[in-house]
């Protein structure tokens, strides 16, 4: 490939705090306006009229099949799962609270974006942003969680272990996730006291209950760019990045979004498409819901989730994971050619039961392996109920099926309070 002509630069704060600026050069081809990304009226529509919801709500009948089928087949990461639930439940109550905590001194006035962006950085955030806070992306059912009169979105993002992240599909990726996790809860703490103590309210989204989807305001807090696999990725260091809203009535600046150059370099790397083990990512960008994005299929994705911890592999395999921005747009300009993508050292990978694929090389699975229950639980138990008694052959039979249901409900309706997976949104906490 041919070196690319220089489009223009990005300077973004160093990784850590205290550290010097770092320049992120963008190549002409691969520059796109982000405004060309998104349909504010097709937004808009979508929210009023098809409000989004939690996946733990919509596909609940999945979360219900993928603990059954994570016991029988990785036990050892159902076990991590529990575990994190239990160590997250006092956290996930302070941030469900939150909202609920007093300012600690009279407000200046005067804007405090500096402020609140050099106590993150302090406390090791290693992304900060602002941003409007964006209703739209409120959960149906979180709709009455949320206050009012917190206009504002504090976007911040924190690092997971980049050495054990290389490991995936693997349990160490998965405490490296949960361990980001639980820090993040930790400091947020102190960043809330902090915005408190200038005379502000703040509520916080994350980790593990949030209001909704996060990337939105994340884009437009100019701190990274939606990828092919369906996660941002951010300067320093990709879709490693861990992300947490802190919405307040503190008077900050607004940040604008940013052309990294990422949605045309995924469209030339389309390295996590080839290598995804259940194929479950869709190349070519389409418009969903006002924004163009690249469509992950959930049956093609979750199957393989459930049985490889997490699986991951999309993360792994992203270059700009792996390697940094700065280092993967150098390369470009450069080469023309995207940074490790045809080696061992970026697309490699391992499944337990199945051994190493390399390069070119994916996993086969028969058909029945992508069998899963889609929807609510609530309608895929009625469903299965109907079959029984429409099969059942005496009023025993059908008593017995009655019974079945009455406790597989009962089981699911207490589900709701559960964590998915690794940290995944909470269903709907009890009133």
């Amino acid at each position: 490939m041919a070196r690319r002509r220089f489009g223009h630069a990005v300077t973004r704060p160093g990784r850590n705090h205290g550290d010097d600026p770092v320049e992120i050069p963008v190549a002409r081809d691969l520059e796109k306006s982000p405004d060309s990304l998104r349909r504010e009226q097709e937004i808009t529509f979508y929210a009023r009229e098809y409000p989004l919801e939690s996946f733990a709500l919509e596909q609940s009948a999945s979360v219900e099949w993928a603990d059954n089928i994570r016991n029988e087949f990785s036990p050892e990461t159902a076990e991590l799962y529990a575990e994190f639930q239990e160590d997250m439940r006092s956290e996930i109550e302070w941030i469900r609270a939150s909202g609920n905590l007093e300012p600690t001194a009279e407000p200046g006035g005067e804007d405090v974006s500096q402020s609140i962006r050099d106590r993150a950085r302090e406390l090791g955030y290693s992304e900060v942003g602002f941003t409007r806070f964006d209703r739209r992306y409120i959960y149906k059912a979180r709709q009455s969680d949320v206050r009012r009169g917190l206009p504002n979105a504090i976007c911040v993002a924190l690092e997971q272990d980049h050495p054990a992240t290389q490991s995936l599909p693997s349990i160490e990726a998965e405490e490296a996730q949960g361990a980001t996790y639980r820090r993040q809860a930790t400091l947020v703490k102190d960043l809330v006291a902090h915005i408190n103590g200038l005379g502000y309210r703040a509520q916080v989204s994350g980790p593990t209950w949030q209001f909704g989807p996060m990337i939105p305001m994340f884009v437009d807090a100019g701190l990274g760019q939606l990828g092919v696999n369906g996660q941002l990725l951010s300067p320093h260091f990709g879709s490693r990045a861990r992300l947490q809203i802190i919405i307040t009535d503190a008077r900050v600046t607004y940040d604008r979004p940013v052309d990294y150059g990422v949605p045309k370099f995924c469209e030339i790397c389309q390295v996590c498409f080839m290598r995804c083990p259940g194929r479950a990512i869709q190349g070519q960008r389409l418009w969903y819901r006002g924004v163009e994005k690249a469509k992950l299929i959930a049956k093609r994705c979750r199957p393989v989730m459930t049985r490889y911890s997490g699986c991951g592999v999309c993360m792994k395999t992203c270059p700009i994971q792996k390697y940094g921005m700065k280092p993967v747009m150098e390369h470009y300009i450069e080469t023309g050619d995207v940074l490790g993508k045809g080696t061992e050292n970026l697309e490699g990978y391992e499944l337990p039961d199945k051994g190493y694929f390399e390069v070119g090389k994916l996993p086969r699975f028969d058909t029945e392996f992508f069998n899963m229950p889609t929807g609510r639980a609530e309608d895929y138990l009625m469903d299965e109920l109907q079959d029984k008694l429409q099969a059942a052959t005496s009023d025993e039979e059908e008593e017995v099926a009655w019974r079945a249901y009455r406790m597989q409900l009962e089981h699911t309706l207490n589900r709701q309070t559960a964590v998915v997976d690794m940290g995944m949104d909470l269903g709907v906490w009890e009133r």
